[in-house]
């Protein structure tokens, strides 16, 4: 069990990026909506195709919590029953936790989609759980490690519901981000553990200077999660097709984010140029670099190629892999630090 708590722990950490990467799909295509009900979808555990089975019908037969669209306003159904020939309100109640009541298939598979990853993530975290107890009496850390990315999963499904009953409140959708980050940050710290140390040097400056560099580029997601909030209110007012005026008068956080972008790839640079030229061993830092060049990249088109496609999904999940492998690299140091101490 013990040996391949790690593998699984590897196969949870790619779903934690497979749901980071289908919450960005959502929030690109705007489908954030699709499903406007928690945890179902419209009432169904599989959601509906067409606009006809979301239409009240007669003589038809409907079960506890189905979702129809009547007058524009989602009606529940209280119990089962069957239909009469008329409609009778007596049968359903309004749902009362927002007012969308628009269905767009597209958009309902989309968030339906990005649901089951969620979903599917479980299966492993599940099992990592029950394998962590294997480990319990030679390092506990990872037993109440893994339990705790477990309950953070469930906070993490819990704020899914509050993003869709709060109408896509920016905080809300900004947690959600953030506490994905929290969860990847616990896989990877459980990962490393698990593991057999590797043959790194420590050197006090780089140890500091890779959290410096961690910390920027958490700053840097942050800043980039409201920029996108700027832009969905900008798409509000001109509308899907029109992307070259998506970065009209842009907020603060936009230039703050752009230029900083600079920095970050100096800092990071630098960090790389001390570690080959003190032979540190951190290989992984080619892989900072590369993910921070893609990332920037994909900034540059979105800011003077109006969007391209999947421009916006890439360049957050680019960042994520930055930040997850900046981490991971800080794990490193601290490791071979206390292998230090012991010789």
């Amino acid at each position: 069990m013990k040996e391949n708590f790690q593998r699984v722990a590897k196969i949870s950490l790619v779903l934690v990026y497979l749901v980071i990467i289908a919450g960005a799909v959502v929030r690109m295509t705007g489908s954030g909506m699709g499903c406007p009900d928690w945890p179902k979808c419209f009432g169904h555990y599989i959601p509906p195709s067409d606009i006809s089975e979301l239409q009240w019908q007669p003589d038809h037969s409907y079960k506890e919590g189905q979702v129809i669209i009547v007058d524009k306003t989602l009606q529940v159904a209280q119990k089962d029953f069957k239909t009469a020939a008329d409609f009778n309100k007596e049968n359903w109640r309004e749902y009362t936790k927002h007012k969308y009541a628009i269905f767009n298939p597209w958009h309902t598979w989309i968030e339906y989609i990005n649901r089951l990853v969620t979903v599917i993530l479980g299966i492993p975290m599940l099992l990592m759980t029950l394998m962590s107890f294997w480990w319990y009496k030679e390092d506990k850390i990872i037993t109440i490690g893994t339990v705790l990315s477990l309950i953070v999963l469930g906070a993490q499904a819990v704020l899914g519901k509050i993003v869709v009953d709060t109408h896509l409140k920016p905080l809300m959708i900004s947690a959600h981000m953030v506490l994905a980050l929290v969860l990847m940050a616990m896989l990877l710290y459980l990962i490393h553990r698990a593991g057999k140390a590797q043959p790194f040097k420590f050197n006090n400056t780089i140890h500091r200077l890779l959290i410096v560099a961690t910390l920027v580029t958490f700053g840097q997601i942050v800043l980039g999660i409201q920029v996108r909030q700027f832009i969905d209110l900008q798409i509000d007012v001109f509308g899907d097709d029109a992307k070259s005026a998506w970065l009209q008068n842009p907020s603060i956080a936009f230039y703050v984010h752009r230029s900083f972008s600079i920095l970050v790839l100096l800092l990071n640079a630098f960090i790389a140029y001390r570690i080959y030229n003190l032979n540190l061993g951190y290989t992984k830092m080619k892989w900072v670099l590369l993910l921070l060049a893609a990332s920037i990249f994909t900034g540059i088109a979105m800011n003077y190629f109006n969007f391209p496609f999947a421009s916006q999904p890439m360049h957050l999940v680019l960042a994520c892999l930055l930040l997850g492998v900046q981490f991971y690299m800080i794990l490193e140091a601290l490791k071979a630090k206390r292998s230090a101490k012991t010789l």
